[in-house]
């Protein structure tokens, strides 16, 4: 009897040892399974919200040192013309701008007050802008400085919002205004960041932005951008840090992106490449419409863009559609 049951304790603990090791592997499998494509589809959205945002924000600064103001001409070109704003009148729809150039620094403060522009968002949140004084925007190498405070964005058709905060600089690489654009033919500015994004009001990430911006006229003004940063591999990075899921990433340009101010300086065209850390890439071709086919004239309504996603390990790929 003793030997039956030492027997059968032998055989139960071959059984477990059997059923642990059965369980270990399927945890390791499940380890290495590709990442629920929601969360990529989440992610995606956010990374084209907040660099979209992002480059409004550098919108918003040089149009408010270029304005036809007598003291935005204290940032931007002293020798100007008249002009007839004053402080709290903006170039920017949504907000109030309000001038200091009583210290040794140029102080300009956007302060965004919640106005629904477009139809599409709303922003409250401040940006301030500085300059040296005896430095003029208008000058080839000029630099203004930018501090973003608790930027909210509020998207209107699903409520989802991001809290941008850090710093921003943008450098007038070739000179000149854009008030002079039809005329001048093209203007480059180099814009360098680290902010922090906070994605429905979580978590805040860490983002660093490398971009070059071109503008040119055509029936209103299109801005070109290109990442500039290099990882020693490739040389066209725009955005790199970490998503709402604290994934590490890096986003390429692999096509110009281009904004058109006869689109509303909406997002018309372009591709980002994306490389994350859980193994996932993705390409996403901006500039679609609700069929994934190329939009030839500005929409009344959004935008969409194509995500075409590989995960590395198993070589699994998919495609989806989302709205911007």
């Amino acid at each position: 009897m003793k030997k039956q049951n030492l027997i059968r304790v032998s055989i139960a603990a071959v059984c477990f040892s059997v059923l642990m090791l059965a369980c270990k592997k399927d945890s390791t499998t499940n380890s290495n399974s590709a990442p629920a494509t929601t969360d990529l589809q989440t992610s995606t959205d956010d990374q084209a919200m907040a660099s979209d945002e992002n480059d409004a924000v550098s919108n918003d600064a040089t149009a408010s040192v270029t304005a036809y103001s007598p003291s935005a001409r204290i940032f931007s070109d002293p020798n100007a013309g008249s002009g007839s704003r004053v402080n709290g009148d903006s170039a920017v729809c949504d907000a109030s701008v309000v001038f200091d150039t009583t210290g040794t620094t140029k102080m300009l403060t956007v302060t965004y007050n919640g106005t629904n522009c477009l139809g599409n968002r709303t922003r409250t949140g401040t940006i301030t802008i500085s300059e040296p004084k005896g430095v003029y925007w208008k000058n080839a190498g000029a630099t203004i400085s930018i501090t973003i405070q608790n930027l909210t964005i509020t998207r209107i058709r699903d409520g989802k919002s991001i809290i941008i905060n850090g710093f921003k600089t943008i450098t007038n690489t070739s000179g000149g205004l854009l008030t002079d654009l039809a005329t001048r033919g093209t203007i480059t500015h180099d814009i360098s960041d680290s902010l922090t994004i906070a994605y429905d009001k979580g978590d805040a990430r860490v983002w660093m932005v490398s971009k070059n911006r071109v503008f040119t006229y055509a029936n209103g003004i299109v801005i070109t951008t290109t990442g500039t940063h290099s990882d020693g591999t490739n040389s066209d990075i725009a955005e790199w840090g970490s998503n709402r899921f604290g994934v590490s990433y890096s986003s390429r340009i692999t096509v110009a992106k281009e904004h058109s101010q006869s689109c509303d300086f909406r997002l018309v065209s372009g591709q980002n490449t994306f490389t994350r850390g859980d193994n996932f890439t993705a390409v996403v071709t901006y500039g679609l419409d609700a069929t994934g086919n190329p939009v030839t004239s500005c929409p009344s309504g959004n935008f969409y863009a194509q995500v075409a996603w590989t995960y590395k390990p198993t070589g699994k790929t998919g495609t989806f559609l989302f709205q911007y």
